[in-house]
Order: C-alpha cells, then sequence, then structure tokens
C-alpha cells in the first residue's frame, strides 16, 4: 500500500491565495471609504466653522456699531452697508472703525479692517439689506437707511449662494440700543 503524502495539493494553494486576495481587498476598500468619509466629514466640520464664526463677528459687529455726528454716520444701502464699530484689534484693544460690509465678485466680505479684509461668505450671488424702522405692529422694512445719528432697530441681510443647489440665508443682526 502507498501511503499519500502530508500536505495541500496545488489547487488547496491557489484556492486559498486567492481568498486571502479577496479579504486584503475588501479590508484596503474599506479602510479607504472610511477614510474619504472622515475627510468629507472634516471639510463639512471646517466649512461649518467658518460660517458660525462669520455670523459671530457680525452679530458682535453689529451690536458694538457706534453712530454720532463727529465720527461717523450709517449708510444703509440694498447692497451695502458701512457704519463705525468697536472690533478688537491683534493687540487685544478695541478701536473705532469704519466698515462696509458688501458683496465683492462671489464673497461676502468686510472692508475697513485694520488688518485687511474679512470674508465672511464665498460662492455668493447677491446680497441684500434691510432695515427695520420701528418695532410693533406697524413696523416696516425699508431697502435704504442714512443718518448721521441714528441707526435702524436691526439689519436684516439675505445672502444668495449658488453652490450646488441655490439657497437664500436670511440674517438678522440686533443693533443695541444706545443712551
Amino acid at each position: 500500500m502507498k501511503r499519500r503524502a502530508r500536505g495541500f495539493t496545488l489547487l488547496e494553494l491557489m484556492l486559498a491565495m486567492v481568498i486571502g486576495a479577496m479579504m486584503v481587498l475588501i479590508a484596503h476598500r474599506s479602510f479607504a471609504a472610511v477614510t474619504e468619509g472622515w475627510k468629507r466629514l472634516e471639510q463639512y466640520r471646517l466649512g461649518h466653522d467658518r460660517i458660525m464664526n462669520a455670523h459671530r463677528w457680525l452679530e458682535s459687529t453689529f451690536l458694538s456699531l457706534e453712530v454720532d455726528r463727529v465720527h461717523g454716520s450709517f449708510d444703509g444701502q440694498r447692497e451695502r452697508v458701512s457704519f463705525d464699530s468697536w472690533l478688537e484689534s491683534p493687540d487685544g484693544w478695541f478701536e473705532r472703525v469704519r466698515l462696509t460690509i458688501a458683496r465683492d465678485n462671489d464673497r461676502l466680505v468686510a472692508t475697513g479692517v485694520p488688518w485687511g479684509t474679512v470674508q465672511l461668505s464665498a460662492d455668493v450671488d447677491s446680497v441684500a439689506f434691510d432695515y427695520l424702522l420701528a418695532l410693533g405692529a406697524t413696523s416696516g422694512w425699508v431697502g435704504e437707511w442714512h443718518s448721521p445719528v441714528r441707526a435702524p432697530l436691526a439689519v436684516r441681510m439675505r445672502v444668495l449662494q449658488a453652490r450646488g443647489s441655490r439657497r437664500i440665508d436670511t440674517l438678522l443682526f440686533l443693533i443695541k440700543e444706545r443712551g
């Protein structure tokens, strides 16, 4: 009687290698998908952080605006707004600066900032400002507000963006009462 040799046949070895290669390929694709998902999530988070930082900056800028005959007036038009506001400098001091918030090409920017232009939003098709006259049932919004002594009660800003699908963000900024 012949003794059978112990070990694997060539067919068994090839089958084991094919199964192993498929496992490695599946693991690689799974890892790549997880990595890509993580990158997309990180990009979304950074974009969301930029948007929220811009909203916080705008909110504090409108809350600290200052209007008087000596230093500066409030000049609100449909597509841009200019006013004086107290901004924190890089040195930690607050300084009064004349700001203009408007669309520049496809960006919403604030100019007049001592350390340079502040980009508030990208991919902007249009921006429209409205100004609140008074509180109450008969209150109304106007498209322009020019005054050397008073600011409106609030500013409404509508930003039309064309990133992917078109969307409109409407932001409301209250202005702190003076005196």
